[in-house]
This record gives C-alpha cells, sequence and structure tokens, in this order.
C-alpha cells in the first residue's frame, strides 16, 4: 500500500500544469541541498580535529555533547518555522476499503524522511566515521549514532505537536536564549550538566534506551492525533483555526493611519512568513557578538556599521523589502477603494520605526564593549530611520511579486526579485563608505555625527520624501496590481 500512495503522488506532481516551475524549483533546491549537505558532512568530519586543537586535555565527544542541548532546542525552533507535516489527499480514500491506520503510517514514515532529519546526519556520521578512525570503540560509536538517530526522529514528531501552539514557540524562545545566557555568562553550568548526558550515550550504551523510547512515544502519540482527524468532514490538509479578535484598541491613538496599523500587527501574528520575520529581527540582535566578542576589530572599525545598520534596521529590511507584496492577496481591492495612498504607506512607515527604536534600545548592551559602540548603534538607528526607511518604501513600488502568506517559509523565493539585491547597495554600503572616508580623514567623531545628521535630515523631510514616494506608487500602481494577480509570479 504505501508502494501505492508514492506512485500517486508522483503522478500528481508531474500531472500538475504547474510541473515545469515545480520541476525546476525542486532541481534549484536540489543543488543548494547538496551544497549545503556537503558543508555539513566536511564540517562533522573536521570538527573531531578542531576540538582536539582546542581543547587537547579533554575528549571531543565530551566537549561536542555539551552543546547539543543547544542542537536540540535550535533545531525545535527552527523547525517550527520550517517544516510542514506531508499531507496528501485523503479525503477520496476515507470513501474505499484503506485502512486509516495505514494513511497515518504512511504519512508519519514519510515524515521520518524529511530533509531536515538528514541535515543532522550528515554532520553525525563524517563525526563518527572520524571517532573510529581515531580508534575509538566501535559499539560506543555505532550506539551513540543510534542515539542520535533517536533523538532527531523525536524532533521530528514532537514539532508536529508543537507546530500550531504558540505559547510552545514563546518557550522555546525563551528556554534557547535563557539557556545560552546562563552558560555564556556562566551563571549556570548548563553546558557541563547537560553534557554529562549526552555524553553517558556515548560511554554507557544502555542509555540508548531513553531516546529511542522518546522518538517512539512521540510517533504513537502522533498516530492517536492524526488516526483521530481522519474523517470526510476533517482533512490533514486544511488547518481550521477560530478566528480571534485582538484588542488592538490602543491603535486608535495614531489616528487615520490605526486601521492599516491594525491589519499590518494582525498579519504578522497570523502569518508563520512574517511572524518569522520578527524572530530573526530579534535574533540579529545578537549579530554584534560576531565582531564585538573577538577582539579582533578596533573599537570604531567599518565593520561595526555593517552590524549597526543590521542590528537596528533588521526589522526594517526583512519586513520592508517585501512592502507592499505583503499585502498581495488584497492589493488590488484597496487601490479599487477610496483609500489613502499616502495613509497606507506612513503606517508601514510607523511600523518599521517603531521595530528601528525598539532594535536600538534592545542594543545598548553593547556599551559593555565600550562606549564607541554605542554611539554606532544610535547613529545607524538615525540613520535607520531618515535614509534607509524612505529608501526600502520608494524601492517597494518596484515590488511586483505576489507573496503566499499560506506558504512554508524554508525554500519559499515568493515576492524575491531583483530589487531585494539592489536594494542592499544604498542600505549597506553608502553609510560604510561615508564612515569610512570621514573617520580615516577626519575623525570617529566627526563620522558618528555625519550619519546622525543624515539621519535627521531625512526624517526632517520625511514629509516630502513620503509625497515623493507616494507618486511613485501611483505611477506603477497598474502594474503592480498585474503582478499581484499573477498566481505563479
Amino acid at each position: 500500500m504505501f508502494k501505492h500512495f508514492i506512485n500517486l503522488q508522483w503522478k500528481s506532481f508531474f500531472r500538475s500544469s504547474s510541473v515545469g516551475k515545480s520541476l525546476g524549483i525542486k532541481i534549484l533546491m536540489g543543488f543548494m541541498a547538496v551544497y549545503f549537505l556537503g558543508i555539513l558532512a566536511f564540517s562533522g568530519a573536521g570538527l573531531f580535529f578542531i576540538l582536539e586543537k582546542q581543547f587537547p586535555d579533554s575528549d571531543p565527544v565530551s566537549i561536542l555533547s555539551q552543546y547539543l542541548v543547544f542542537w536540540v532546542l535550535g533545531e525545535l525552533f527552527l523547525r517550527y518555522f520550517m517544516q510542514k507535516l506531508p499531507v496528501m489527499d485523503i479525503k477520496p480514500f476515507l470513501k474505499l476499503p484503506v485502512k486509516k491506520s495505514t494513511i497515518t503510517h504512511y504519512v508519519l514514515a514519510r515524515s521520518a524522511v524529511s530533509f531536515y532529519n538528514f541535515l543532522a546526519l550528515f554532520f553525525f556520521v563524517p563525526f563518527c566515521i572520524v571517532l573510529l578512525l581515531q580508534g575509538y570503540a566501535a559499539p560506543n560509536v555505532f550506539v551513540w549514532l543510534i542515539s542520535v538517530i533517536g533523538i532527531v526522529l523525536s524532533i521530528n514528531y514532537i514539532n508536529f505537536l508543537i507546530n500550531k501552539n504558540d505559547k510552545v514557540l514563546i518557550v522555546l524562545v525563551i528556554s534557547l536564549a535563557g539557556l545560552y545566557g546562563m552558560a555564556y555568562f556562566g551563571i549556570l553550568p548548563i553546558k557541563q550538566q547537560a553534557g554529562t548526558f549526552f555524553y553517558a550515550l556515548f560511554q554507557n550504551p544502555i542509555y540508548t534506551f531513553f531516546p529511542i523510547v522518546l522518538a517512539a512515544t512521540s510517533y504513537y502519540i502522533n498516530y492517536n492525533y492524526l488516526r483521530g482527524k481522519l474523517f470526510l468532514d476533517v482533512s490533514l490538509r486544511q488547518d481550521i483555526k477560530q478566528a480571534s479578535t485582538s484588542d488592538l484598541s490602543w491603535t486608535e491613538r495614531f489616528g487615520s493611519i490605526a486601521p492599516f496599523l491594525r491589519l499590518d500587527l494582525k498579519m504578522i501574528w497570523r502569518n508563520k512568513r512574517t511572524k518569522m520575520q520578527v524572530f530573526v529581527s530579534l535574533g540579529l540582535v545578537a549579530y554584534g557578538l560576531i565582531f564585538y566578542s573577538t577582539g579582533t576589530y578596533g573599537p570604531t572599525s567599518t565593520i561595526y556599521i555593517l552590524a549597526g545598520i543590521f542590528i537596528t534596521g533588521a526589522f526594517l529590511s526583512n519586513f520592508g523589502q517585501f512592502i507592499p507584496a505583503w499585502d498581495s492577496d488584497y492589493y488590488s481591492m484597496m487601490m479599487a477603494q477610496n483609500i489613502p495612498l499616502r495613509k497606507y504607506l506612513e503606517s508601514k512607515a510607523g511600523l518599521i520605526s517603531v521595530s528601528v527604536v525598539a532594535m536600538f534600545l534592545l542594543s545598548i548592551p553593547y556599551v559593555y564593549f565600550g562606549w564607541q559602540a554605542l554611539a554606532i548603534n544610535f547613529a545607524c538607528a538615525l540613520y535607520n530611520l531618515g535614509i534607509n526607511l524612505p529608501v526600502v518604501l520608494y524601492f517597494g513600488s518596484f515590488n511586483k511579486k505576489r507573496i503566499d502568506l499560506t506558504k512554508s517559509t524554508f525554500g519559499n523565493m515568493q515576492g524575491t526579485s531583483a530589487t531585494q539585491f539592489l536594494i542592499l547597495l544604498p542600505l549597506l554600503i553608502v553609510p560604510s563608505v561615508v564612515y569610512f572616508v570621514l573617520k580615516t580623514f577626519v575623525s570617529f567623531e566627526a563620522a558618528i555625527i555625519t550619519l546622525s545628521i543624515l539621519g535627521i535630515i531625512g526624517f526632517a523631510l520625511k514629509k516630502i520624501m513620503l509625497d515623493k514616494i507616494t507618486e511613485g506608487y501611483r505611477k506603477r500602481k497598474y502594474a503592480m496590481v498585474a503582478g499581484f494577480k499573477e498566481k505563479n509570479s
């Protein structure tokens, strides 16, 4: 029966009217998958020697075990947004003499061979091969790999249980950030305690029983849950949600842009792709640690301008560069109504401005690395508000590719065009060049003040620039509407 299901899905793919596009995307994604899997395999093979060199007095397996707890939480977090339950059109089978248990087992078995499961294996298998070549006991290595496979399958099936629960997502984010913070600042030896458990899986093969039982239990719970959904009036393919009415009355204080602001906030919270932009933006607050914590660069290096633009303008670039494609489903309706386009753009600008201020406030702890870090982030925030914000809105008038918010975030290139690449030049290169020239030939203070003044000037000319941007949207209105109507754009 499994073979029959696979054959039906194979025919469904090749008989689709969009098979050309689907096949092209899958081939492109296949090349990307091979590239990333190759990087993982290479990293797994070389990690043993890196750990051996960095920690000559410790077992590399013990060192790696200390970080596996972050791998588990991080993979759950990523799968929440990227992995989807493999489904098929099951309603026709419910009228036929096909066992519901068979259908459920097929859905769950298919998820076991998900691409996400192979990511971990392409890392750990080469690592285990190196362990064998270095003289580690084969039974211990083999059993440890079995434990890793059990953990991967547990993550896979647990993801299905938490995938629709935003509260679980919040708990995961807080747990991941909290554990990493306690380990980084030495508040609690999380790495050592978790490492003891994961290292025990290598030292005592009998402990492999726990990951296997966890995988089997999560499979059984998913089976019972999905088996109970296999009825003619309930489909795995649909996700029926109860309408919620969030109290956004506080937006009324923003006057005429309040209706647009409410739509944006509801869209961001109710759709995974937009919600992912928020979490990615919050995660980029830690981007500066990549540079500041190394001590390789001087306190006034130009590289910190790039970091400052990224940190304070994370939401600006992640969300703003796809304006107005986020509203592509109903953009033509908006343009047919007596809706002030200027107010629509003001609401987008207001939302992004709040994000820039919030991201700057979150970046204040970088003052730990020196007052220069705080000054750079403050100047970058002003520059983002005054210059980069209008630039992002202007380039948005060239967006003509629709975005389907119901689609998965991973591998989803909807809405992406040459505009998203061209916009990087004024956002990143221009402030970096201005800062570098002034810092080199004048002083660090002059460079910071100049970036700040440019941002203030841009903010002062906000009304004039919004008028020009609104005119650009009006000129390209029909081209945008036509582009957003193309389902396969």
